[in-house]
């Protein structure tokens, strides 16, 4: 991975490019301080990206794997010639590995593996980079269709929520969540956007703050444990959050914190909203139960940026993700549409 300064707009919405035939991510670990973008050259370098946080969010890291496979692509051909399909498939699984829990880096790398079968032209890389741009469009129209169907059960003056980012950032662009804020926003409906900031790795304060404020929508910053109390004083009328797989009964998974934010919420009669693609549902996961949660390096916990912040000799959990019951959930939201009260039937004849 090489730092570099491309001539690309630094913005929320170019948080994954592909120009002139490389590959740039946006780093996410050095916001909001430093805007700077990091250039891919190969399929592990990709899978490091993923699972050093570099690019997260689950639609972003499907569209990061997909781009990650025309690397592949490149250095397969490039080593082994008419052999790169054999030579092409222990890269895949590299960056299959990167993440577990988040469903649409598998479900990406599935989709361009289906390419890669039914291709018999010996110069795989314009055909796979076609494809892999394919994939980013479709995410950003899946985003702003989820946008507008979230945004059509908000009323007006509407206080909302948030957890982790799951904006522009986090997505091929507008985001999914963050979609229905925009969205909401541009209706003119929306009153304030209440955040968490999302402790081990703050998304909230330093990503969803950092997309808000750059495109003038109203944020307050609130402490995870501030939820509860913010929803109690008033002002919140709607948690939208979204999610890393959902699995066939309406069950989500999303970053830890989700499940008491929403416990919170049922308590105050708030609404709660799922916003994600359909490629983030996984019907072979008849329940929540069968989600598995990444956990990360406890130092992430113990710490705060590069200082230790806990007691010395303390040890950490530290999931990334947790799973909060389809019963808890109003309204999964698809750019197919919406699922109110989501259960096991209703999801599988949105799915069909």
């Amino acid at each position: 991975m090489k730092i570099i300064k491309p001539a690309i707009n630094v913005t929320a919405d170019h948080a994954v490019v592909w120009q002139d035939k490389r590959l740039f991510l946006l780093d996410q670990r050095v916001l909001p301080d430093t805007e700077q973008f990091i250039e891919l050259h190969t399929a592990e370098e990709t899978a490091a990206a993923i699972a050093e946080m570099v690019v997260r969010g689950a639609p972003a890291i499907g569209v990061t794997a997909a781009y990650g496979v025309v690397l592949a692509a490149r250095e397969a051909f490039d080593k082994s010639g008419s052999e790169w399909k054999q030579a092409i498939e222990p890269l895949l699984q590299i960056l299959e590995q990167a993440r577990p829990t988040a469903v649409n880096l598998s479900w990406a790398i599935d989709k361009m593996r289906s390419y890669i079968k039914a291709l018999d032209s010996k110069t795989p890389e314009a055909f796979l980079t076609e494809k892999a741009i394919v994939i980013h469009q479709e995410d950003i129209a899946a985003n702003r269709a989820i946008g507008d169907y979230g945004a059509s059960l908000i009323e007006q003056d509407s206080g909302i929520i948030t957890h982790c980012n799951a904006g522009a950032l986090a997505t091929g662009g507008y985001g999914t969540a963050l979609g229905v804020v925009r969205s909401v926003h541009k209706q003119g409906k929306l009153k304030q956007v209440f955040a968490d900031e999302t402790r081990p790795w703050l998304q909230g304060a330093r990503l969803t703050a950092w997309e808000l404020v750059r495109d003038n929508i109203p944020v307050i910053l609130l402490a995870d444990g501030a939820a509860a109390s913010r929803m109690a004083a008033g002002g919140v009328d709607w948690v939208v959050v979204g999610s890393d797989r959902i699995a066939g009964n309406g069950d989500v998974a999303n970053k830890i914190g989700t499940f008491h934010l929403i416990l919170a919420a049922k308590y105050h009669g708030i609404n709660v909203m799922v916003a994600a693609p359909t490629s983030t549902v996984d019907m072979s996961l008849a329940s929540g139960n069968d989600i598995p949660i990444e956990e990360r390096d406890p130092q992430e916990l113990l710490a705060c940026g590069n200082k230790r912040i806990a007691a010395e000799g303390v040890p950490a959990w530290n999931p990334v993700f947790d799973v909060t019951p389809a019963s808890l959930v109003d309204a999964i939201v698809t750019e197919k549409g919406i699922v109110l009260e989501p259960d096991a039937e209703k999801m599988q004849k949105h799915m069909a």
